[in-house]
């Protein structure tokens, strides 16, 4: 909820000006979510002031605009993270979590119900397409879906653990839009998308998925050249992701993990292992696994990079492919980089694939 008192304002004026403080349990009046009070979380508060929309949800953190160097300017050498250029972005809001299967059970519930969607032999279409557009697999169809159906759509177990918070996987482009749009519905905002032709309409004010550039801006969290969310290393106790090693020790010398192989405590033996939203550190905005546990799907198609400054870049017009980000529980090291590009076509829906959504102040 907005801070609308004056007495408020004209303290945490005092407190900006003064240059901040931390404490050790951060106060209401840190927006940014890093445990200081300072200008940074006055420019939020006076941006979130002037709005007319007082209910940006809890999970949603705060992006600040900005520009940075977007690419691989660490000699990682893959190419198509070059040419390193500037983008500059808006400020936006971007969900501190992933998706969980909750959530979109939720959704699927709520759809079944207004007639959005049908479901044939355990996989959710798009009502009325057929089978042209798939949304998620159901358990009936994929083992690795943690989503059961019986007439309704539940959240299944795993080795006797509930999998309510952990996020949703196979789930296509097509799939997480449907839910952008349904959650845009509930929430009294904007649609932004068209679901004929699958357009986005950035003017919205409602849910959609983040561009390529601002997933990147997003997961350095306000760090400047730097190969992972929190710095130039990567380890378990980190991400949850594949140490991929040879001859005993780590093949990728950014990868400083002390156990081999996939996560030693989400290794349960029953395929994804995938891990709770929450359960490793946040980034410097407040933004939960942006390296490891499940890829995300961007807005984007996957083309090459222009080496020209851009702000607020959209990604090429048409392609074969949507840009996914952000590495995997089955990705190893390289790909948790936060310039890593990876791609899928929009109908895949695999096991490490799952998606966050963001939205903007307009």
């Amino acid at each position: 909820m907005w801070l609308k008192s004056s007495s408020i304002l004209i303290s945490f004026v005092v407190i900006a000006i003064s240059g901040g403080f931390c404490l050790a349990e951060c106060p209401s009046a840190d927006l940014t979510g890093d445990c200081f009070v300072d200008f940074e979380d006055f420019g939020v508060m006076a941006a979130q002031w002037l709005t007319t929309d007082p209910c940006i949800p809890d999970d949603m953190a705060y992006i600040p605009g900005g520009t940075f160097e977007m690419g691989d300017n660490l000699g990682d050498d893959y190419s198509d993270e070059l040419p390193v250029h500037t983008v500059t972005v808006d400020l936006f809001y971007m969900g501190k979590y992933e998706i969980t299967n909750q959530q979109y059970c939720d959704y699927l519930n709520s759809a079944m119900s207004q007639g959005l969607i049908t479901v044939t032999s355990g996989v959710v279409y798009q009502a009325g397409s057929g089978t042209s557009y798939p949304y998620c697999d159901t358990s009936t169809w994929s083992s690795f879906s943690q989503i059961g159906y019986r007439g309704s759509f539940s959240v299944r177990s795993k080795a006797d653990r509930s999998m309510v918070n952990d996020p949703v996987v196979m789930v296509s482009w097509w799939g997480a839009v449907a839910y952008c749009n349904w959650r845009s519905q509930q929430e009294g905002y904007e649609q932004c998308y068209n679901l004929s032709t699958w357009d986005c309409a950035f003017t919205k004010n409602g849910y959609r998925l983040p561009t390529e550039a601002e997933r990147e801006y997003a997961a350095r969290g306000g760090l400047s050249g730097e190969r992972f969310p929190w710095g130039e290393t990567i380890a378990h106790t980190q991400a949850n992701y594949e140490s991929y090693w040879e001859g005993g020790i780590p093949y990728f010398p950014y990868d400083v993990s002390s156990t081999e192989g996939y996560h030693p405590t989400w290794d349960d033996g029953i395929v994804p292992y995938i891990s709770p939203v929450d359960s490793f550190a946040a980034n410097g905005y407040g933004l939960y696994d942006m390296a490891g546990n499940v890829s995300e799907w961007c807005n984007d198609w996957y083309g090459s990079y222009n080496s020209g400054s851009q702000s607020n870049p959209t990604g090429p017009a048409s392609g074969a492919y949507r840009v996914r980000r952000g590495g995997s529980w089955y990705g190893n090291a390289q790909s948790s980089r936060v310039a890593r590009r990876l791609n899928h076509t929009p109908e895949s829906r695999a096991y490490y694939l799952g998606f966050r959504v963001v939205m903007d102040l307009n």
